[in-house]
């Protein structure tokens, strides 16, 4: 099996080995490795670690996902609380325009009735100019008799 460069250590290959190439893997070939002695010690070693490090990878994993999953429910539970809040609110705009809607309907009633009672005295000041109207023309109709008559006598 071959590694390339930038890869993690693979089983049988130690991190020491791998810090000392600069983090950088050449091309290692596990065969070449003896299969007793200090190699199998330090594969071993190495697989405890790789076993503790997949372990340490798999417990990040696992809180990444922790806190992947309280970010999505904190979300679900800012949704809920806007929805309430959006749902209350819009029930208090309601209620407030409801409650304008119906002063407008006093003050529209209260309105109407201050144009009802100036509407009927205005209707008694006409009544009131047409009856003058009336008088002053019998009046006129009078006074044009009555100048007719005296133009119309002869002079004595």
């Amino acid at each position: 099996m071959r590694r390339t460069q930038g890869r993690s250590p693979s089983v049988g290959n130690t991190v020491g080995q791998w810090a000392q190439s600069g983090g950088e893997w050449g091309e290692i070939q596990l065969a070449a490795m003896p299969a007793s002695g200090p190699a199998v010690l330090d594969r071993q070693a190495s697989s405890r670690y790789f076993a503790a490090l997949d372990s340490s990878v798999g417990d990040l994993r696992q809180r990444a996902q922790s806190l992947i999953d309280r970010l999505n429910d904190s979300r679900k539970e800012d949704h809920s609380v806007m929805s309430g809040f959006r749902d209350s609110l819009q029930l208090k705009v309601s209620n407030l325009a409801e409650q304008l809607e119906e002063r407008l309907f006093q003050l529209y009633s209260l309105h109407n009735e201050l144009i009802q009672e100036r509407l009927q005295e205005l209707a008694e000041v006409m009544e009131r100019v047409r009856q003058a109207e009336a008088e002053l023309q019998q009046v006129c109709h009078t006074v044009e008799e009555a100048y007719r008559d005296l133009c119309l006598q002869p002079e004595t």
